[in-house]
């Protein structure tokens, strides 16, 4: 969520705290039969614990979906800073990656739970030309890759060694970008985004604009090159698949939020934050299946 987004959610929520162009259209890549996402219903999103992201939790088993939204940030992270969370993802084994931003500096923060509970900070340093936001994580099948996005038009998401989880990282060291996804499309403030096979993704843009695809608000599917690792660059093939649910009681600007592939029920949940004071009433986890 951009700043300016922030602010308004903010704005809201203190009281309660305190108590294409047609060418453009025509070269995007139409979905196939097999790539269509149903609505299938949907759950209120609250406002204050589940307004940024969401991940299904394998490990240990039975675990509830983890959320997150400006009260799941704990103090002690956000007096050094760190007061934006973005969408999280959880890798196979069950540890939890949450990225995390401040509104100025050089670093990024990823914060890992482990499996059995307990919480690491792993930090990264900016890179020539990398924007100091953190939307959203990744965690590829194997565990051992993350990816992570950055908001505004971009042509590329940045693979990183998944903390926690690739023996390579260290909370003592920077965690480094190791590789990128080439997009062959351009996208625009990206929220999420998750695996549904090893080489294909899908992301929830918050695009206002609709010039990219012909749409606001777009479900996108990301068909990479290749199964990312360390070594080489993958190149992506971006498709917009619908646009995402946007109802409300309240008009207004949505928002467009995190993403959640559950591989166990082959359900997909985007979440979307109603405009306006009816971010407080209306906002939804929406469900889709495939097909």
């Amino acid at each position: 969520m951009p700043t300016t987004a922030r602010q308004r959610c903010h704005a809201v929520l203190a009281p309660l705290v305190a108590l294409a162009t047609a060418a453009v259209l025509a070269a995007a890549t139409p979905a196939s039969a097999a790539d269509t996402w149903t609505e299938t219903g949907s759950d209120r999103a609250d406002p204050l614990t589940e307004s940024q992201g969401l991940t299904s939790v394998e490990v240990p088993a039975n675990s509830p979906n983890h959320y997150t939204g400006i009260g799941t940030i704990p103090i002690g992270v956000s007096v050094r800073g760190w007061n934006h969370v973005g969408d999280p993802d959880a890798s196979y084994d069950g540890h939890v990656v949450e990225p995390y931003q401040a509104d100025s500096g050089t670093r990024k923060m990823y914060r890992v739970e482990a499996p059995g509970g307990g919480w690491t900070e792993y930090t990264h340093t900016l890179g020539p030309g990398e924007a100091l936001n953190n939307s959203w994580v990744a965690v590829s099948p194997d565990g051992q890759w993350m990816l992570s996005g950055e908001y505004g038009t971009m042509t590329r998401f940045l693979v990183f060694p998944t903390p926690g989880v690739n023996p390579a990282t260290s909370p003592s060291a920077d965690l480094p970008q190791v590789a990128t996804v080439r997009l062959d499309h351009a996208v625009r403030d990206v929220q999420g985004c998750d695996f549904s096979s090893a080489t294909t993704l899908l992301c929830s843009s918050d695009d206002p604009e609709g010039s990219l695809f012909g749409i606001t608000k777009p479900l996108l599917q990301v068909d990479l090159s290749a199964a990312p690792s360390g070594g080489a660059d993958v190149s992506g093939h971006v498709t917009a698949l619908r646009q995402l649910p946007l109802r409300s009681s309240c008009s207004g600007t949505f928002e467009a939020e995190g993403i959640d592939y559950d591989r166990r029920s082959g359900i997909l949940r985007v979440i979307v934050v109603s405009p306006g004071f009816c971010v407080l009433t209306d906002s939804k986890t929406y469900k889709f299946t495939r097909g």
